[in-house]
């Protein structure tokens, strides 16, 4: 095992190991679901907490040809870590008015652009910097996001990047869309969308678009609809080894295994009598004479508030639950008169290998989504990378 990130000396209070060997294995797995699409690694929100650069150079080695962010800050910081080999392509998304356009088309970045104000900014930024833009058009087929509308809206957006091709300042390089429900096995917009992506990739390639990739396939339709790989895929969720939803079935059942391991030392394990309020509100009071463990981390790192009462910890071998109410830095297990002592290691959640809870019991627990769960975990937890070297 090799790590990127070395503990300190000094214990620390919690960790997240992100284990680049999993996230590796997971990538071969979704690719071989692919196999004649290239691979964009979305490593958006810091590679969904997990380390966007450490992520993405791991996803290279395993046959990622692209990356994917929705910032172009987040695109511009990838290329400027040095970390991903030149022919990498890395994609961004999401653009405000007067965004970095012009820092984008000097690093060679494919943005994309669903709407006039964005394709005249690009276009200026291109003249400005004396560069060709790369540039790919988003549709938008369903899901009500961004994206251009389908019809005349599509039309001009399409005519007026061909006018800006034509003079040299633009590549559309792509033509794209994404998916509202494809995580929902059978949902009949799944097969709406596709058709309308078919039908706007038709009208753009028959007035002269020549793109290098069409894709609208996500984690669970590069996983579930062969039909919707296209050119390429843009896994998310399910490269970080979560499944995008218990319908399609657990991360076992896909063949993948969660990279992320949140784990934390207790810091005080203490002998209480029966009656006894727990944290704030006193929304949990002993049963009975009991023991309890003080875990170090709270919803400031990332842990959810809405899991309180319900969270699943493994301590010393068993399962416990969130005593009372999770706060800013820290929360309390019953551990039910067991003195595993202060130091004895706490694991939130992780592979399930040793029995410990995943992310998507806490997104049970919390009513959210496994997505959240290790987005969320913020960076005061330091971020251990295992089996860095291939």
């Amino acid at each position: 095992m090799s790590e990127t990130a070395m503990p300190p000396a000094t214990p620390p209070r919690a960790r997240a190991e992100i284990d680049l060997a999993a996230l590796r294995a997971n990538v071969r797995t979704l690719r071989a679901k692919a196999p004649g699409a290239a691979f964009m690694a979305v490593v958006k929100a810091d590679g969904y907490g997990h380390g966007a650069v450490a992520c993405a150079r791991a996803a290279v080695e395993a046959g990622a040809t692209w990356i994917g962010t929705a910032t172009p800050e987040e695109a511009l910081a990838l290329r400027a870590s040095g970390g991903l080999p030149a022919d990498v392509r890395v994609m961004c998304w999401l653009w405000t008015p007067g965004g970095p356009w012009r820092e984008a088309v000097e690093a060679g970045l494919d943005v994309s652009v669903s709407g006039m104000w964005a394709l005249r900014e690009l276009v200026d930024a291109a003249r400005t910097a004396g560069r060709v833009a790369r540039v790919q058009l988003k549709g938008d087929t369903g899901l009500g996001r961004n994206g251009c509308q389908p019809g005349e809206d599509w039309a001009e957006l399409v005519g007026e990047a061909l006018r800006a091709e034509a003079e040299g300042l633009v590549r559309v390089t792509g033509l794209w869309s994404h998916f509202a429900r494809a995580d929902e096995p059978g949902h009949p917009s799944i097969a709406a969308q596709l058709g309308l992506f078919r039908e706007m990739v038709a009208y753009a390639e028959g007035r002269g678009i020549q793109p290098e990739v069409r894709h609208i396939a996500n984690s669970p339709a590069t996983l579930t609809l062969p039909e919707t790989h296209f050119d390429l895929v843009r896994p998310g969720i399910a490269m970080y080894g979560v499944s995008p939803s218990p319908a399609l079935g657990s991360s076992a059942d896909l063949g993948l295994r969660p990279v992320m391991t949140l784990t934390a030392p207790l810091a005080l394990v203490k002998h209480v009598p029966g009656g006894h309020g727990v944290s704030y509100g006193h929304h949990y009071v002993t049963p009975g004479e009991t023991t309890l463990g003080l875990v170090p981390l709270g919803y400031a790192d990332g842990v959810p508030r809405h899991a309180s009462g319900s969270g699943p910890v493994l301590v010393g071998g068993k399962w416990h639950t969130v005593a009372g109410r999770i706060a800013m830095d820290q929360f309390v297990v019953d551990l039910g008169g067991d003195d595993p002592g202060a130091g004895a290691e706490a694991v939130l959640f992780g592979p399930g290998d040793r029995g410990e809870p995943t992310a998507q019991d806490w997104a049970q627990a919390a009513g959210t989504i496994g997505y959240e769960i290790v987005t969320r975990i913020g960076p005061r937890v330091p971020r251990v990378y295992l089996h860095a070297s291939m």
